[in-house]
């Protein structure tokens, strides 16, 4: 019960740093299935508001031939991470360290980018890191992209560190212009375009089969005949 206490006084310092009116919210404090119970998890909703829907950014590129760029620094933070949970079966240790100037500096960009049509997409960073981030990105509209990652490949794939998120853009100078006044730092990863997601020595991975694979588990989990996983109908995208 400490750390749920802890959690919600977590979100209410957020919500007041970064201005956030709440509008609603749930939590399950007993839920199971069978002997395992859930996390308990708080669940917050808020609101935004756009002045012109038209402008909005979508959370997936579309466009080939476009700049990839991630904001936020990304450090070796992989404590309670959805990798610990797969790999490891555990979701012990130290977390990310929470920056809330960090993330008010990132939202504020963020919102002057959206407004100056300097990116087409954003993506923030959360369960499983820079490398979910790619696959749900790709999926979103089908286009691929060809990367490239400096420094420790695990680390920059894995980590759950805070404030990030990845943009793409046709115009990175502008972009990095103005994350330099925000105090933002940027990472140049690559380009969009192909039918693959490509980590420069890494991973050569076709969309075909990410899509394949996302789309697998809940027909894995309901018993549905398996002609039918990761069958999906044309021009489908995933959801979130």
């Amino acid at each position: 019960m400490w750390q749920f206490a802890e959690a919600v006084r977590g979100l209410a310092d957020a919500c007041r740093e970064l201005g956030l009116p709440v509008t609603g919210g749930n939590v399950s404090l007993y839920n199971q299935t069978g002997d395992v119970p859930i996390n308990p998890t708080p669940v917050i909703g808020v609101l935004g508001v756009h002045d012109d829907v038209r402008r909005r950014v979508p959370s997936g590129w579309r466009q080939e031939g476009e700049t990839v760029l991630l904001l936020g620094e990304t450090r070796a933070e992989f404590g309670g991470s959805a990798w610990a949970s797969v790999v490891h079966g555990h979701l012990g240790g130290r977390p990310p360290a929470v920056d809330l100037a960090a993330e008010r500096r990132l939202g504020d960009l963020l919102g002057a980018l959206g407004r100056a049509g300097l990116i087409t997409s954003a993506h923030d960073l959360a369960d499983g890191g820079l490398a979910q981030t790619l696959a749900e990105s790709a999926l979103r509209y089908g286009v691929g992209a060809r990367l490239h990652l400096d420094g420790d490949p695990f680390t920059a794939l894995f980590s759950e560190s805070t404030a990030r998120v990845v943009v793409t853009t046709p115009d990175p100078g502008g972009v990095k212009t103005t994350a330099q006044w925000a105090g933002v730092s940027v990472t140049e990863l690559g380009t969009t375009g192909g039918e693959a997601l490509t980590v420069q020595g890494l991973l050569d991975l076709p969309l075909a089969e990410l899509r394949a694979a996302w789309t697998a588990t809940l027909p894995a989990l309901f018993g549905t005949p398996e002609a039918t996983v990761g069958a999906v109908p044309t021009g489908a995208v995933p959801t979130s």
